[in-house]
């Protein structure tokens, strides 16, 4: 049996003003920045150059000699440039190109087009950002932190600033974060905390950070997981309870639709979300199972003028997935729940073709279930009924020849249209035709990869999965995205083709002469 690996330690943050009571720390700090920021650069050129680590950080190097900072502002440097370096060549992107202000305010300057108010401007944000940092890491050994403290008096919380000669500058925590609490707990108890200065707009801010260990894990996948799938339209959350053998033993949907209601009051919409968080974990230990979510790294934001529709656009825009994940998650590892995420590729597709109309599920619920299978390891087989119908040639005839007829009629309208939102429209829809016509036209592949892989080489051919989405959906039940699914039961069980053979019109649903089919 595979040794489980040791699991991660949750980091905690709180965010925060500096108050300075006088003018002159508050300068002295501004100069210690500058100078850090400048070791900073100065790290990232010799690290390319191959210097080490060791050799940078001495007493007599540069980095304290010549920028006026102790050794441990020094190693902090070296640290901060080494994740940029580490950063940049995990993003493939050439180390030597980096440029420490950001590329885009630097392309901006380059550029000369700005003058006056702007100019000054953009100067001020480039400043900032090249001579604005200062980081400092935490030590047990040491009380908390070294350079850069935390001091807890008469009720305030005051950060004494180490400025590399002896003296200290003083600056006034100021801050209403959830997490302020456990950070003066961690500055009684002199435990370690990380600390980084920034400068924004002529303030600066502090992010204090550190680790907590794990909570020991009171609800695991062995007992089954729980599998949430979040939903813009309408905008809610469908949860799948799902045994270890693969079985649903429940589901059940979460409204979202008050968190929109008070979209615009950002305090009261988080308050919600963390209470949607709250009785998902506590159903998890309820049920003692894991939480299985999707891993999602980008979602697409649609813009004004690319022809999605306001409607659409504003229902993406108030579609908080990652906000909602990242709070279950968080508040999932201090109950001690365990959580999985995984791959996102083709679970509401397999959900809407296999679950949905099998088990009479609502697409969403349906997806939320292939996700739980997913992360208990089980792979989708495709039916029967859906292997017969794709070897169907009718079936991929009726299909290509909907979406010829389709892409055709998208491009006459597309020449005709003037309204330049409407031809992005015609053209998004035009490029999904032509995709399905890809698809019909190649191969099929093994429907059972969830990743695209097998063995080291590449699964040859078309998802089996879209195949069967794009020739069953639109040409069929008349809508990319349908809601009733119960018809594409026939197919299911039986890959019965023959009721739709006679049809040469529009889609059942989607016109009068196919509006007495009846499925085979």
């Amino acid at each position: 049996m595979p040794k489980r690996g040791k699991r991660k330690a949750d980091f905690q943050g709180v965010h925060a003003l500096l108050v300075f009571p006088f003018a002159e720390d508050f300068h002295l700090l501004l100069d210690l920045m500058r100078r850090f920021s400048a070791a900073v650069r100065y790290a990232y050129n010799r690290l390319l150059e191959g210097k080490p680590r060791e050799e940078l950080k001495r007493q007599e190097s540069p980095l304290c000699a010549f920028f006026g900072l102790n050794t441990r502002y020094a190693d902090d440097a070296i640290l901060k440039a080494q994740a940029l370096l580490d950063s940049a060549r995990e993003l493939g992107e050439d180390p030597r190109k980096v440029v420490f202000g950001g590329r885009k305010l630097f392309e901006t300057l380059k550029r000369g087009h700005l003058s006056g108010k702007p100019l000054k401007e953009v100067k001020r944000e480039w400043r900032e950002k090249r001579q604005g940092t200062l980081y400092s890491r935490g030590d047990k050994t040491k009380g908390g932190n070294l350079n850069l403290r935390l001091e807890a008096e008469d009720g305030a919380l005051w950060l004494r600033v180490n400025l590399g000669n002896g003296s200290y500058a003083w600056a006034l925590v100021k801050t209403s974060h959830p997490n302020l609490s456990a950070l003066v707990e961690r500055v009684h108890a002199s435990l370690p905390y990380n600390v980084e200065l920034s400068l924004k707009d002529g303030k600066v801010h502090a992010t204090f950070t550190w680790e907590e260990e794990p909570t020991p894990l009171a609800a695991t996948k062995e007992n089954g997981v729980l599998a949430l799938d979040v939903n813009s339209d309408p905008y809610h959350l469908a949860l799948a309870l799902v045994s270890p053998d693969g079985n649903l033993r429940r589901h059940l949907t979460l409204s979202l639709e008050e968190v929109v209601d008070r979209a615009e009051k950002r305090g009261a919409k988080e308050l919600l979300l963390w209470k949607m968080a709250h009785q998902v974990v506590a159903l998890a230990l309820e049920e003692g199972v894991a939480i299985a979510t999707e891993r999602l790294r980008y979602l697409r934001k649609s813009r004004r003028g690319d022809g999605s529709g306001r409607a659409f656009r504003r229902k993406q825009h108030r579609f908080a997935y990652a906000s909602l994940l990242r709070k279950v998650h968080s508040l999932a590892r201090k109950r001690g729940v365990q959580v999985v995420e995984v791959n996102p590729q083709d679970t509401s597709t397999i959900g809407m073709l296999k679950y949905a109309p099998q088990l009479s599920l609502s697409k969403d619920v349906a997806a939320a279930y292939v996700i739980g299978r997913r992360a208990l390891g089980f792979k989708e087989k495709l039916p029967k009924g859906y292997q017969k119908l794709l070897g169907d040639g009718a079936f991929l005839v009726q299909a290509w020849d909907f979406y010829r007829a389709r892409a055709e009629e998208l491009r006459t309208q597309k020449r005709n249209e003037r309204d330049r939102s409407r031809r992005n429209r015609l053209s998004r829809e035009l490029k999904k035709a032509q995709g399905a016509l890809s698809l019909l036209s190649s191969p099929l592949g093994s429907p059972g990869s969830q990743d695209g892989f097998t063995e080291g080489r590449k699964r040859p051919g078309a998802n089996a999965w879209r195949v069967l989405r794009v020739g069953t959906f639109l040409p069929l039940l008349g809508r990319e995205v349908p809601r009733d699914l119960s018809p594409l039961k026939v197919f299911l069980h039986r890959g019965a083709w023959e009721g739709w053979r006679g049809c040469l019109g529009p889609p059942p649903g989607g016109g009068p002469k196919c509006a007495n089919v009846h499925f085979g």
